[in-house]
């Protein structure tokens, strides 16, 4: 070992990020390694590396005993007087025990060893840096395919991209630049693996991100998402500030910002709601663009299930094509949505209902309850003045000259 080792160790930091104490470490590791190899003994040894002149130094650490059983691990007091006489027992001591061979015996053991801390090392470089960008969007090349995955060159790594996070109106050819959602960062033992996918509903929100200002910096909210991949997708939004036309924003002049989020997907159709406070509005949104004339509430019912009344012109356009706007409507607001037309429907409006209760119970301060006409006969006094009542008043004259 000599400065040339030095020099190629502050190479290895320069081009490829790995930090000179890691490479000795590492070494350092091996050295050991080959020398209990090659002289049989390890356990107490210890190697040293000088960082400034790049000499390697193997020391046998024994410890300060008043008998001596074994000669490789221990040292009698009286020997480690003769050192040092500020040892006690059980101080440990150093000594020298470099071979004269040894650097070519560690250089030939301890190649690989190292080579393989060093891949570790760079591996452990790439975790960190690619551990960060999960959750979030990068753009790379496809690079090739095998009956598993297709794999995207984000730069220093490989990215897969498995069959379920594949559009299925998309085909992926080499040399294709493609944006990526990563979902996931692992730290294998055959080093780092990044997932990435097309089709994950977080994919739609940060290109909306990148598209809308508004919705980088939180002044719309986006709220949820549901989405079928290379279709359809609905997405629901608010404004942080009662001044922002949330769906508006988002959709940008004439369409500019929606249209380049569905360039991006491939064409995938985008259905951007209002998101209301109110349960009722809101589903009444996610059907969109099919009228909604009443939505029920199913109270019985624990599973959060509502009956939504349309138009009966409007029912196929608030299904969908098999069922896709509803079944996206339901997974947007968490409701599972039983859509009817109107003709099969009776209800009444609320506000109707309460104004005819109230004519009801007027009407009744001011008519006979009927229960009392067929309640026990009547008694004298009330014949009376039911005979009263039905005889009729003979007119007088006056009566009688203006008829």
């Amino acid at each position: 070992m000599s400065k040339e080792m030095i020099q190629a160790l502050d190479a290895l930091e320069q081009e490829k990020g790995v930090k000179k104490e890691v490479v000795i470490e590492a070494l350092e590791a091996a050295l050991v390694s080959a020398y209990k190899r090659n002289y049989n003994q390890a356990q107490n040894v210890d190697v040293e590396f000088d960082p400034k002149q790049g000499d390697i130094h193997v020391y046998a650490v024994k410890e300060v005993t008043d008998e001596v059983f074994d000669s490789r691990l221990e040292v009698s007091l009286k020997d480690a007087l003769a050192i040092n006489k500020a040892y006690e027992i059980g101080d440990k001591i150093k000594f020298e025990v470099t071979p004269k061979d040894f650097g070519r015996i560690a250089a030939q053991t301890a190649k690989q060893v190292i080579m393989q801390r060093v891949r570790e090392a760079e591996r452990s470089i790439v975790y960190d840096e690619y551990s960060q960008y999960e959750d979030e969007i990068l753009q790379g090349v496809v690079e090739r395919r095998d009956n598993r995955f297709i794999y995207v060159n984000l730069g220093k790594i490989e990215a897969v991209l498995g069959r379920q996070d594949q559009m299925p109106n998309e085909k992926y050819e080499a040399h294709d630049r493609i944006k990526v959602y990563v979902t996931k960062v692992e730290n294998t033992s055959k080093g780092p693996q990044v997932f990435v996918s097309r089709t994950h509903p977080g994919l739609v929100k940060r290109l909306f991100e990148q598209e809308v200002p508004e919705i980088f910096d939180g002044t719309v909210e986006i709220v949820n998402i549901a989405r079928e991949p290379g279709d359809r997708t609905k997405i629901a939004v608010r404004a942080t500030n009662d001044a922002v036309d949330a769906v508006g924003t988002t959709v940008g002049p004439r369409g500019a910002r929606v249209q380049a989020v569905v360039n991006e997907l491939s064409g995938e159709n985008m259905d951007v709601v209002q998101w209301e406070e109110d349960p009722a509005d809101y589903i009444a949104n996610a059907l969109n663009p099919a009228q909604v004339i009443a939505v029920q509430f199913n109270d019985e019912d624990n599973d959060r299930s509502a009956t939504v009344i349309v138009p009966d012109y409007q029912l196929s356009l608030a299904i969908g094509k098999k069922g896709q706007n509803a079944r996206l409507a339901a997974k947007l607001t968490g409701y599972k949505i039983d859509i009817k037309p109107e003709s099969e429907v009776e209800f009444v409006d609320d506000d109707e209902l309460s104004e005819a209760e109230a004519e009801a119970a007027a009407a009744s301060d001011n008519q006979v309850d009927d229960t009392e006409a067929i309640s026990d006969e009547p008694t004298e006094a009330e014949q009376s003045d039911n005979t009263s009542e039905a005889t009729p008043v003979t007119p007088n004259a006056d009566n009688q000259s203006q008829a």
